[in-house]
């Protein structure tokens, strides 16, 4: 066993680097330079079969833990998700069945891989204990926490004082979150700030069990490609870790030029003085952002595939989107016989409504090779149609 590193510089940017809060700091800062081998957790629901960039913010903390030698555990919650987290949400999660939870993390793993080492970690998944419970079990946890306390968080509130229900199962969700811990005997907590009440609802579930309390480590939060709303599956506006190369390099280079910083700041493993020097080349020397983006893009893509693969992916946008160019591959759509007009093909690539269908090719967004597309087109087959700025389909 690794002897743990007390490396104070490591330990301050542990601490530093894109992280919101500590709980308790002093704490937390006497453990990590003790030299005691801590147990730190961090808890993910498979509530969808993606990892996303917005998830790897804390794994990424996860792996400095253990760079540092702590025991990390990476938690999946295939219990919990069949209810689903409130945290965030203004009405009630649909629940999936214990089907749809295991077919969402075949793969969770390996996607994890790609942030953590995964035989550094305890790999562990929280059905373990709460699918042995009998009705006594839950009898104890539930006593251990009063319905005020449980219908503090803002979320409950806001849905409560617009008339909009709360499920008993929502209010549940946070203590059986917290139980983990206790399972787990968790010393640290990683998640994002968006968990504060579920991660300090693990410390007063623990002191209930008469167990010393974790202390708690928020992360950042990070904008999705709309660049306002957190990045997520269920608005589509994330970007997967195993997203193609090309895809993932698009992606990012899609998002707001406001975003280019603190994506690099939790995203990539770049030095916070190269950043600061990109930050003042940006937001002071008015350099065009276009260069760092780039930069940004090619290193997130060399972190899940490799350079050879991100250097290909900026080659394939730059012929795309600068040179104006088609991209190397494109997908094939073959034609119905009795359907060949344009705005079918539309509602069928974008999943719209005919009259939003009709509106792009109106305002300009569609080509046919490479000209301005007439909305009465009728297809032929081997035209290359370009919806919007990066949907390119040929027509057989």
């Amino acid at each position: 066993m690794n002897k743990v590193s007390t490396d104070a510089k490591k330990i301050k940017e542990l601490l530093t680097r894109g992280v919101e809060e500590v709980i308790i700091e002093k704490d937390l800062i006497k453990a990590l330079k003790s030299g005691k081998r801590l147990r730190v957790k961090f808890g993910i629901d498979p509530t969808s079969p993606d990892i996303h960039l917005g998830h790897t913010v804390a794994l990424k903390k996860l792996r400095e833990f253990q760079n540092l030698g702590h025991k990390t555990i990476l938690l999946i919650g295939d219990f919990t998700a069949t209810i689903g987290d409130p945290s965030g949400k203004n009405e009630m999660r649909k629940k999936l069945s214990f089907k749809e939870v295991q077919k969402n993390m075949e793969n969770y793993l390996t996607q994890a891989s790609k942030v953590i080492d995964l035989k550094k970690a305890e790999i562990r998944y929280n059905s373990e204990w709460f699918n042995k419970w009998s009705i006594l079990d839950f009898h104890e946890l539930t006593s251990k926490i009063t319905v005020q306390r449980a219908l503090e968080r803002d979320d409950f509130k806001k849905r409560l004082s617009s008339d909009q229900d709360v499920s008993l199962l929502e209010i549940i969700y946070p203590l059986l979150q917290g139980y983990d811990s206790v399972a787990l005997k968790s010393d640290v907590e990683i998640g994002g700030t968006d968990q504060k009440f579920n991660l300090l609802m693990g410390r007063k579930i623990q002191k209930r069990y008469n167990m010393s309390e974790q202390n708690i480590l928020t992360t950042w939060l990070i904008e999705g490609l709309d660049g306002v709303n957190k990045m997520s599956k269920s608005l589509n506006n994330y970007i997967g870790v195993t997203d193609k190369p090309n895809d993932m390099f698009g992606k990012i280079m899609s998002t707001p030029d406001s975003l280019i910083v603190k994506y690099f700041r939790v995203l990539t493993d770049l030095s916070d003085k190269d950043i600061d020097k990109i930050k003042k080349s940006i937001q002071i020397e008015k350099e065009n952002p276009m260069k760092f983006k780039k930069q940004l893009a090619e290193k997130i893509v060399s972190i899940y595939y490799d350079k050879k693969e991100a250097s290909e992916a900026q080659k394939e946008w730059e012929n795309v989107f600068s040179k104006k160019e088609n991209p190397n591959e494109i997908k094939e759509i073959k034609l119905d016989k009795k359907t060949r007009d344009l705005v079918w093909l539309i509602v069928k690539i974008n999943n719209t409504s005919k009259s939003e269908a009709r509106r792009l090719i109106e305002q300009g967004g569609v080509k046919i090779n490479n000209e301005k597309a007439d909305i009465n087109k009728q297809l032929a087959g081997g035209e290359i149609v370009k919806i919007g700025k990066k949907i390119f389909v040929k027509i057989k």
